[in-house]
């Protein structure tokens, strides 16, 4: 009987103890980058011994409690799709009767928001896994066709300096620059192309004629399709120099077809010269130009003579002080590294001579591309014509001084390069005496205006990379390698410096100022790739636009500019993707920097900057003109 007693007393304290049940088992959720609660996390405890398991979910603070929780071991477990599955072990014991408390604790999304979509076949995010391998691939794709271009300006940029080095130690194996003889120079036809030039054609008609070259070997043409006041200035203006005995010519056209080239086209059989000098309505070459340049088309096989370009209003802001950098960067290694290693340059459409049997054998000027310049350059070289170019000639040009002006003139010159892309890219592959180099300079050349989409496209893929990398740990290996492509950087660097033409004594000093002009280049190339990137694909889709012109100014100094009726200012959806753009990245820089994720900061603070600055400029425009 009492044995029967102490073994059911036995039983009943077991039973007892057994039954004793923590009041609550409770904690609180947040997520490890935001650091804030997370609400509707599917979690459950699980007894190890039972396998009796309890679920819950996470309230608007984060916070979760399961009640009267018998005493034992556990598993706590975060069954939650949308976020990384996390196990906790933990004991709860008499200690616990009160209630059992977990400090906060952090978990991650599995994947981020972007890319929390797409099962299939049992595989979670099957789809958005699939999306950004391609989006990877096309990622990777651009930055390696970014870093082909840069290595070919390298290429160019090393050639150029090569050949600097050579002339400065074996002057001895370059033949001395021609002489200028008055009595042995043939006659030259100076041809004006204009188009309601209102505050500078006065200007470029006075310095053709005071060139200093014999009376009776020169002729100017003044290629005029005014529709304003321009007509009446410039008529009046050649009457002044014709009574001075000098041969000059209005040509009005009142049908524009063709515009530019169009304009040189219809003027051919009126002109006299065996040459032809072309200079746009904003160059002031200094009169001795002819003098400079005619002297080297005593080469029978010379068909083009082209001059180096300089500023005349280069310190007029910082804007105009970027255009100048950029220039210098393709009139010196550009121009001169691929004329120093044989390679087709081109005509930069003013400040150069052609000879009017190249113009002739070549097919003559055409219009179905807006840089008519550039498409007869490579038609004449694919002749077997040479091109000369003088670096230490400069014809003096001025730079636009608005964004909207530059905006203009950067899509002309980059719709008009792809379309002289889709034009001759066949012609230049398939022309039987091209060397291998040439073509795949010749080729490159052309698609140059092309980098913008890739600068683009990169910059927009690189927001849901960062997505990529948060959400795939396999593909992360992959994106690691982007750095390398910093080169890319490093040769665009190499390539500029040796076209900076404002180095000091110290060399320090003038790399620090180089330095830093570079990357305030570089960014508003970045903040321009919109803009160029749709005329690029104009000209590769074919779609026809007119040619517009870039205002000219005919201003030195800010104070002396009191607009200019031709430069037009609206707002247009380019400019309000540009804001767009800049908070876009702006956001995205803030973000990954109070996350501690600063591997692509540089990058998206460049290019908030970059589109920044050209949507501000413009806006700023636009205020100016209400004013």
């Amino acid at each position: 009987m009492l044995r029967t007693c102490l073994v059911t007393i036995g039983l009943l304290f077991t039973t007892l103890t057994f039954a004793q049940k923590a009041k609550f088992v409770s904690g609180k959720i947040i997520n490890d980058k935001t650091e804030k609660p997370i609400e509707g996390i599917e979690l459950q405890i699980q007894d190890k011994k039972s396998k009796v398991v309890s679920e819950t979910k996470t309230n608007a603070k984060g916070e979760f409690t399961f009640k009267n929780v018998d005493l034992g071991e556990y598993d706590l477990v975060v069954t939650d799709n949308t976020y990384n599955k996390k196990t906790i072990e933990f004991e709860l014991v008499e200690k616990d009767i009160a209630g059992y408390k977990f400090s906060k604790f952090e978990i991650g999304r599995k994947v981020t928001w972007l890319l929390d979509w797409g099962d299939a076949w049992g595989i979670e995010h099957y789809w958005s896994h699939t999306l950004s391998k391609v989006i990877i691939v096309v990622y990777f794709g651009c930055l390696i066709l970014v870093l082909f271009y840069s290595i070919l300006q390298l290429s160019l940029a090393v050639a150029y300096v090569r050949d600097k080095r050579k002339k400065k130690k074996h002057p001895e194996l370059f033949p001395p620059a021609p002489v200028y003889d008055p009595s042995n120079t043939r006659k030259v036809t100076v041809q004006l192309p204009m188009y309601n030039e209102l505050y500078v054609a006065e200007r470029i008609i006075e310095t053709a004629a005071a060139f200093d070259y014999p009376i009776d070997k020169l002729q100017i043409q003044v290629l005029d399709d005014s529709t304003d006041e321009t007509v009446e200035v410039i008529a009046k203006k050649v009457a002044e120099v014709k009574a001075r005995g000098i041969n000059i010519q209005h040509i009005h056209r009142v049908d524009r077809t063709g515009y530019k080239a169009g304009a040189l086209d219809d003027a051919m059989d009126q002109v006299e010269g065996e040459f032809i000098a072309i200079f746009d309505a904003d160059f002031i070459p200094d009169a001795d130009f002819l003098q400079k340049t005619m002297p080297y088309f005593h080469d029978d096989n010379i068909g083009v003579v082209q001059t180096r370009w300089g500023h005349i209003n280069k310190d007029y802001s910082i804007l105009t002080q970027l255009q100048a950098f950029g220039l210098n960067g393709h009139f010196a290694i550009e121009q001169g590294g691929r004329s120093s290693s044989g390679h087709f340059i081109n005509f930069n459409g003013t400040g150069g001579i052609w000879r009017k049997k190249c113009i002739a054998a070549a097919g003559g000027w055409e219009h179905d591309t807006l840089t008519e310049d550039l498409d007869l350059s490579y038609r004449a070289q694919l002749k077997g014509w040479k091109f000369k170019y003088l670096e230490d000639v400069i014809a003096p040009a001025e730079l636009p001084i608005t964004m909207s002006a530059l905006k203009s003139q950067q899509h002309r010159w980059m719709k008009g390069g792809a379309e002289c892309f889709i034009k001759m890219r066949k012609r230049i592959a398939t022309t039987k005496g091209v060397k291998l180099g040439d073509r795949i300079h010749g080729m490159s050349h052309l698609f140059n205006s092309s980098v913008f989409i890739f600068i683009l496209l990169m910059s927009v893929l690189s927001l849901p990379v960062l997505h990529i990398k948060d959400s795939f740990a396999d593909l992360n290996f992959v994106l690691q390698y982007g750095a390398l492509f910093l080169i890319s950087t490093v040769f665009l660097m190499f390539y500029y410096w040796h076209s900076y033409r404002d180095k000091t004594g110290n060399v320090v000093f003038s790399l620090i100022k180089f330095t830093a002009r570079f990357f305030q280049f570089l960014m508003v190339s970045m903040g321009l790739a919109l803009n160029n990137s749709v005329a690029v694909m104009e000209g590769y889709l074919g779609i026809k636009s007119s040619f517009v012109r870039t205002p000219k100014f005919n201003v030195n100094v800010k104070s002396e500019f009191t607009g200019n009726k031709y430069d037009k200012k609206s707002i247009s959806i380019l400019n309000i993707g540009e804001g767009l753009l800049m908070l876009l990245f702006a956001y995205t820089t803030v973000n990954r920097a109070i996350y501690g994720d600063l591997g692509m900061i540089p990058f998206h603070l460049m290019l908030t900057i970059g589109y920044g600055l050209v949507f501000f400029s413009s806006l700023s425009e636009l205020r100016t003109k209400k004013a």
